[in-house]
């Protein structure tokens, strides 16, 4: 899904140097998008979103901020017949506590694993980096449920995705800002925060924010 070879570019923390946008080979697999206050779509206004594979042909990701409402992780494994009813209160701790995320507008009916790199499935598991794997299978639902999956772990419903060239053009135009990604900010229980978090991990006000574009 990412292009082989290429590590994502550090970026550094001001301001300034966060809004010029892309370098000239810049993919940014492993980092984390932040919604500018000029981003005009609802969907994804204020949102934090870990990119799993950016290349030419296009980039992918889940937000990482937005819980799916009243979704509980306990009964959705329920619905998906991996456990029964009954067997709810039996489930691991990292189980019960699972967040359940919505990962963004497109398929929506899928679910996706972000998960800390301690656990991995041959073939179904995409390592994005050191730290970081996807895996989109029910096999790591099940290996949750009982108590063999990965120590940190988020569901998310649906994904974030970008045609060839168009997160590019929306870096560009200041509809992002983007910062390495941190296990806390990904993994952590406080989503509501996590937006506020990121603009501070790379020294930004989101007071002093502004609606035009950063380019000099």
């Amino acid at each position: 899904m990412g292009p082989e070879g290429k590590k994502p570019r550090n970026v550094r923390s001001e301001a300034a140097d966060v809004s010029d946008g892309l370098t000239d080979n810049g993919y940014l697999d492993g980092q984390l998008l932040i919604a500018m206050p000029v981003m005009g779509d609802p969907r994804f206004e204020r949102s934090v979103i870990y990119v799993c594979a950016h290349s030419s042909e296009g980039a992918m990701g889940i937000i990482v901020n937005r819980p799916a409402g009243s979704i509980d992780f306990p009964e959705l494994l329920v619905q998906l017949d991996i456990i029964k009813e009954a067997d709810q209160i039996k489930l691991p701790e990292n189980a019960e506590s699972m967040k359940v995320l919505k990962g963004g507008p497109v398929e929506t009916g899928r679910g996706f694993v972000l998960h800390s790199s301690d656990f991995f499935i041959k073939d179904a598991t995409l390592r994005i980096d050191d730290g970081i794997c996807l895996t989109a299978t029910v096999d790591i639902l099940k290996a949750i449920a009982r108590g063999a999956g990965p120590k940190h772990a988020i569901l998310a419903l649906g994904y974030a995705g970008w045609a060839p060239g168009q997160l590019e053009t929306e870096i560009q135009d200041n509809g992002w800002l983007h910062c390495d990604a941190d296990p806390d900010l990904i993994f952590g229980g406080d989503v509501e925060e996590k937006y506020q978090r990121a603009l501070r991990k790379i020294g930004i006000d989101p007071g002093m924010l502004s609606n035009e574009a950063g380019h000099a």
